[in-house]
C-alpha cells in the first residue's frame, strides 16, 4: 500500500515538474514580428529587413517586419510597448526612442516600456550645401551664419529628427542661429539644399553618399566619431573644430518589458553572431550604417545615459511641445 502510494505520488510531482517547464521553453515555435517605425525603404527599414532575415535564418523560423510610421517613430514603438512579452513582437528602432519623449509626452517609457536586447549599428549624418551655395566649409557656413543671425535655412527629415538634433547641436556649439525647415524625410530634404531652396540640409550618410559623390551636393562635415570609410575626405565635427558634437542614428533591437530572460539571452546571442558576419557588415555599410554590437546591459546602460542627454540638448534648442 505505502509502496503504491509512493509510486502516485512520484507520478504526480514529475507530472507537476513537465507542466511546470516554462512555455518559452520550446521559443520560437511561430511567426515572430519585428516592428520598424518607420517607412518602407528607409535606412531604419533596410537595416530592420537585413536583420529580420538573418534572425528568421538563425532562429529557423519566419521572422516578418512591420512598418508601423508614424509621429517620428512614436505610432511603431508605442505598438511594441503594448504587446504580449512573449518573445513574438520585438522592435528594431533608432535613437529616436531615448529622444522623442523629451520632445512631446510619448506613449510610452524608454527605459520602463522595454526590455534591451542588443545595439546593432550606427549611421552618421552628413551637412550638405549645393556646390553653388558659395559655402566652402563649417567655418565658412559658421562665419555667414554670424553675420546673419537667422537667415541662413537648413534642411531636415523633420523636428525633433536625429538630423535635426545634429545641427541644433551645431548651433550650441557653436553659437549661431540658422532657420529650420522640416521635410517629410530625406529626399525631399536634401533636394532642398540642392536647388538652393534652403542653405544646407542634414540627412542620414546612407541616404547622401551617391549624390555626394556624383557632385549633386557638397558635404561640409559628417557628425560621427570617425570619417566615414565611403567619404573619406569629409571631415568630422571634432576635426572641423566643433568639439562635443558627436550625433549618430544608431540602431537598436527591444522587446516589451517582461520578455522572459531566456527569450531576450537567445536573442542577444543571435544577434551577436549576426552582427560579426562579414556579409552582414558589407551589406549594412552599404546602407550607410556600420554594423557593431552591444548586449543588453551595455544598451541598457547608453539609453540611460542618452535620455538626460537629449533632454537637455532638446531643451536649449527650445524644441519642446505640450
Amino acid at each position: 500500500m505505502l509502496n503504491r502510494l509512493s509510486r502516485s505520488l512520484v507520478a504526480g510531482l514529475s507530472l507537476i515538474a513537465v507542466t511546470a517547464v516554462p512555455a518559452y521553453a520550446a521559443w520560437p515555435e511561430r511567426t515572430i514580428t519585428l516592428i520598424v517605425p518607420f517607412a518602407a525603404g528607409g535606412p531604419g527599414d533596410v537595416t530592420g529587413r537585413l536583420l529580420a532575415k538573418a534572425l528568421a535564418d538563425k532562429l529557423k523560423t519566419n521572422v516578418i517586419v512591420e512598418n508601423r510610421v508614424g509621429a517620428v517613430g512614436n505610432i511603431g514603438i508605442a505598438a511594441a510597448a503594448r504587446a504580449k512579452p512573449d518573445g513574438y513582437t520585438l522592435l528594431e528602432t533608432s535613437n529616436v526612442i531615448v529622444i522623442n519623449p523629451s520632445i512631446k509626452p510619448a506613449p510610452y517609457d524608454p527605459l520602463k516600456s522595454f526590455a534591451p536586447i542588443a545595439y546593432i549599428g550606427a549611421s552618421p549624418n552628413a551637412i550638405v550645401t549645393s556646390p553653388k551655395s558659395g559655402i566652402d566649409s563649417i567655418a565658412d557656413l559658421i562665419a555667414k551664419a554670424k553675420a546673419k543671425p537667422g537667415k541662413l535655412t537648413y534642411a531636415t527629415t523633420g523636428v525633433g529628427s536625429v538630423s535635426d538634433l545634429a545641427v541644433e547641436l551645431l548651433k550650441v556649439r557653436a553659437g549661431i542661429n540658422m532657420t529650420h525647415v522640416p521635410y517629410s524625410g530625406a529626399a525631399p530634404a536634401l533636394q532642398a539644399a540642392a536647388s538652393g531652396t534652403t542653405d544646407i540640409a542634414s540627412v542620414s550618410i546612407g541616404g547622401v553618399v551617391g549624390q555626394i559623390k556624383s557632385g549633386l551636393v557638397k558635404a561640409l562635415v559628417q557628425t560621427g566619431s570617425e570619417r566615414w570609410p565611403d567619404l573619406p575626405d569629409v571631415p568630422t565635427m571634432k576635426e572641423a573644430g566643433i568639439p562635443n558634437a558627436v550625433v549618430e542614428t544608431w540602431q537598436m533591437l527591444l522587446a516589451p518589458a517582461g520578455t522572459p530572460q531566456p527569450i531576450i539571452d537567445k536573442l542577444a546571442a543571435a544577434v551577436k553572431a549576426i552582427m560579426q558576419d562579414p556579409e552582414i557588415k558589407e551589406k549594412m555599410l552599404k546602407t550607410g550604417s556600420r554594423a557593431g554590437y552591444a548586449g543588453p546591459q551595455a544598451l541598457e546602460a547608453r539609453m540611460k545615459q542618452e535620455v538626460p542627454m537629449w533632454k537637455e540638448i532638446v531643451e536649449r534648442a527650445g524644441l519642446v511641445k505640450h
